[in-house]
């Protein structure tokens, strides 16, 4: 991406770092009681309950008298294989937020018990909501077993409480479909842990859709496989967490304009202009090959995706330029639709090819809405999802009337490694829900899927992986809140950050900010290569590694959004500095040691004769470096 592309759906972003206080603030008191003897229930007068603590908060309570006391020897009672399924992931949860395995059992509740029951006859229920009924023992309804699912997420961030739950009845159902997270790993390199912790933080919130915008690994095109990819055993493992946790993972190869990282090495299908100038960033929508090689990728991407949504992109093809610099696009557009064809006539074809393609393979397809100038004759195919996230001449009221399906990816929304994030406090005082479009609010969420936040590496060295999740945690509860229930549940926006520290973070959720080593000075030994070092912490939970000449970075290249991503790129000694996150490395433990994976550029250290150098793990088999 070159500088004016910096600009992209990157203009999306406004400030988010004044949300870490969310760790600071205090959890809202919740009432404990004592606890009583096994197989007897303490009751407490009714009007001292208040509605349990939870992310989204809960708009429908009825207290009762009593409580629900989780204790060794509970079971998991599921008749159907519906049932069974979510039963045996909440097994697993339990176990791993600490409250050991309870069995799975398919009949013969008895008080203590946790009920799962899926009854499609529950149609208020809805495809996800749920019913909760905490007493002797504990029940979730869903009409659907995602909406059973979602009741056990419920019931595990009541656990993380601790084992008393107050009696009451809960009917949760979320106000909007699609509640989501985009991510954009499509240069700089995600790592999976990283992936797998969002996952479960999405699920564990409610949240049921994330967009992966990246790069696989292709087999058909090896041309295309610069760093970072993922390779397609990555992918399937990450959709099959994704369909456990019912969180949809929809893939996105942004076209035609951001194709740099497919076409980079394909100048015969770069768009051309007027002065025989190479565009690595633009496909050339004229030509039936580059729609070919586009489609081919699709079809190789649904050998690991299972989603029936493909998103395009089609977000600012002429970012930085203007079509008349390419007058063979109104050539083709006219000889198609006629002389008052325009060159956005060409590319609104080029996206409803796109679609009819998609559509005949049973995929949905999904679009940002900045190509959606005004500008064009053809319109876009009926049915298509919009994706809004700039102010344009053709407004989201406009859209829904149109009959497009649309999802608010607000600017306000957003967040970017090292640049702008956006104000979860702000956008929480102000009651911000789906309806709050860039450049119009909306009156009724008539026509409105829901919303998400999406994450952009424009400034790819500007933050950690670690850092960055300090700042989306609260950003993620935010959206989950506005798109599941009240925007506002709590009068300030301390009490709903609260909220979060009360449930704390999803069962499976990995700490990455933890040091296998403690700081001090050691030597590195591979291969019969020896460093030796001084390990020193950062504060995001990477390592620095001080030799005597200076501290490890990786060097040299092609930057990539300020990113050095070229396999076998140098690692050497550079004067040490606490800002420079390519000094910053991840000790990742091996058989008998560890691997130097750096913080930024995801790829592995090895010697290479007198040099160190990066490659990635599936190119050069990462060198194990024991430590003494």
């Amino acid at each position: 991406m070159n500088g004016e592309s910096l600009m992209r759906k990157r203009l999306k972003l406004v400030g988010v770092m004044a949300v870490l206080t969310l760790f600071l603030a205090p959890a809202p008191a919740i009432a404990r009681q004592e606890q009583s003897p096994p197989g007897q229930e303490q009751s407490s007068p009714v009007r001292e309950q208040s509605p349990p603590v939870t992310v989204p908060a809960l708009s429908d309570w009825t207290p009762a008298s009593g409580s629900y006391v989780f204790r060794a020897g509970a079971r998991l009672v599921a008749g159907g294989p519906a049932e069974r399924r979510v039963a045996d992931t909440l097994a697993d949860d339990l176990r791993a937020a600490g409250h050991g395995r309870p069995p799975v059992v398919p009949g013969g509740a008895r008080a203590g018990d946790i009920v799962i029951d899926v009854e499609a006859s529950r149609a208020s229920l809805g495809t996800e909501g749920y019913e909760l009924h905490a007493a002797g023992r504990l029940s979730v309804t869903g009409a659907t077993e995602t909406g059973a699912f979602y009741g056990t997420r419920t019931l595990l961030q009541l656990l993380a409480q601790g084992d008393r739950i107050p009696a009451g009845r809960t009917v949760d159902v979320p106000r909007y479909k699609e509640r989501g997270v985009g991510v954009c790993a499509c240069y700089v390199h995600i790592s999976r842990p990283w992936l797998e912790n969002l996952v479960r933080e999405m699920a564990y919130n409610k949240l049921n859709q994330l967009l992966l915008e990246l790069k696989v690994k292709s087999d058909a095109h090896p041309e295309a496989n610069t760093w970072g990819y993922y390779t397609k055993d990555e992918i399937r493992a990450l959709v099959a967490l994704g369909e456990r946790y019912h969180v949809e993972i929809i893939p996105e190869i942004n076209s035609p304009g951001h194709m740099d990282p497919w076409i980079e090495n394909r100048p015969d299908l770069q768009l051309t202009d007027a002065d025989g100038a190479k565009q690595p960033s633009r496909l050339d929508i004229t030509q039936p090959a580059a729609f070919d090689y586009y489609t081919g990728l699709i079809d190789e991407y649904a050998q690991v995706f299972r989603s029936t949504s493909w998103h395009m992109g089609a977000d600012e093809y002429m970012l930085g330029s203007d079509f008349a610099k390419y007058p063979h696009i109104l050539r083709y557009a006219r000889e198609k639709y006629g002389p008052d064809a325009t060159p956005q006539d060409a590319f609104i074809d080029f996206v409803n090819r796109v679609q009819a393609y998609t559509a005949a393979k049973g995929k949905k397809l999904r679009i940002w809405n900045d190509g959606l100038t005004g500008a064009n004759t053809v319109p876009v195919t009926a049915g298509t999802t919009v994706e809004h996230w700039l102010n344009v001449a053709t407004k989201p009221s406009r859209l829904i009337a149109q009959g497009y399906p649309l999802m608010n990816a607000a600017y306000a929304l957003y967040l970017v490694r090292g640049g702008f994030h956006s104000d979860t406090k702000g956008l929480y005082e102000q009651s911000w829900d789906p309806r709050s479009f860039e450049g119009e609010k909306l009156a009724t969420s008539e026509g409105i899927t829901g919303a998400k936040i999406s994450l952009w590496p424009d400034n790819g060295r500007g933050e950690t992986e670690n850092e960055v999740a300090g700042t989306l945690w609260p950003a993620l509860r935010h959206v989950s809140q506005a798109t599941w229930g009240d925007p506002h549940p709590d009068a300030t926006y301390d009490g709903f950050t609260a909220r979060g520290t009360a449930v704390g973070h999803a069962p499976g959720w990995r700490d990455l900010t933890r040091v296998p080593v403690a700081d001090g000075a050691y030597t590195l030994t591979t291969n019969g290569r020896t460093l030796d070092v001084e390990v020193r912490r950062t504060a995001d939970g990477y390592v620095t590694l001080r030799t005597a000449g200076g501290c490890l970075e990786v060097r040299g290249g092609k930057l990539t959004l300020n990113v050095p991503l070229q396999p076998g790129a140098e690692v050497a000694p550079q004067t040490c500095d606490a800002t420079n996150t390519l000094q910053r490395w991840e000790l990742e433990p091996a058989a008998g040691g560890y691997r130097l994976v750096n913080a930024i550029t995801r790829m592995t250290v090895s010697p290479d004769g007198n040099r160190l150098v990066q490659y990635p793990p599936d190119q050069r088999p990462p060198a194990v470096w024991h430590l003494t």
